[in-house]
């Protein structure tokens, strides 16, 4: 399940649980007002989540019912450095550096209060956001701000959708060098969609629709038959 609330301005958080209580008990301590909140309830379902809804920070529970939550660290590490705070009832040491070792930022044993968890939270999206300035890419038309998200084409800002906006992110950094249809799958989807080169397709065509003058006849995102794409300039 995916519960939407607030500005799409707000952080993006997504809780991988099984247990209702501990999911309600979320919903109340992730105030709509400060977080827009996301929910699976199970291992398999959160992977989807990931990448369907590119949160900002995922809260991750070890005990899911099909696939193990150290599995679910390992897969999404795969292909997103998102932070992600472990919220389990595994006491031991072993357990914590296990799930450390497997990618994760933080880890908060249950049962915990919402003051811990939220400064946690907060610490965890400072280090995120404590980055260098990434450059602004122009070729043509277009203009891609990598710092502000922001892309525009003639002067107009283009509202994309997050994995429209990864796709062109991934281009622009690697502008005028060919990207092959796995490099981006597994870049945006991860290692699971790698035989679905069809949702790359889609997703191509949807961001041609929105940056090229003529989609039929493109002039920033190249084709390179049976290979992959290229974006036309220099990388940001």
């Amino acid at each position: 399940m995916v519960v939407e609330k607030g500005s799409e301005n707000l952080p993006r958080i997504l809780v991988i649980d099984d247990e209702l209580a501990i999911r309600r008990f979320l919903r109340t301590a992730l105030s709509p007002a400060d977080f827009v909140l996301h929910e699976a309830a199970d291992g398999h379902a959160g992977l989807a989540a990931a990448v369907a809804t590119r949160p900002d920070i995922i809260l991750l529970d070890l005990g899911l019912p099909d696939l193990d939550g150290i599995e679910v660290l390992k897969r999404i590490r795969e292909w997103s450095a998102v932070p992600i705070i472990v919220l389990s009832v595994r006491e031991r040491e072993s357990d914590k550096v296990g799930a450390l070792d497997a990618g994760a930022d933080d880890y908060l044993t249950k049962p915990f209060g919402v003051g811990e968890l939220l400064a946690r939270i907060r610490a965890s999206l400072r280090r995120s956001l404590q980055q260098v300035p990434e450059p602004v890419f122009a070729s043509g038309d277009l203009q891609v701000d990598l710092t502000l998200r922001r892309v525009t084409v003639g002067g107009n800002e283009v509202q994309l959708t997050p994995t429209e906006y990864d796709i062109l992110r991934l281009l622009v950094t690697h502008a005028g060098k060919v990207l092959t249809h796995s490099q981006i799958l597994k870049q945006v989807w991860g290692m699971a969609y790698l035989e679905q080169p069809h949702v790359l397709r889609v997703n191509i065509s949807n961001l041609r629709r929105k940056i090229e003058a003529d989609p039929s006849r493109p002039r920033h995102i190249i084709t390179e038959p049976g290979v992959g794409y290229r974006l036309k300039g220099q990388p940001a």
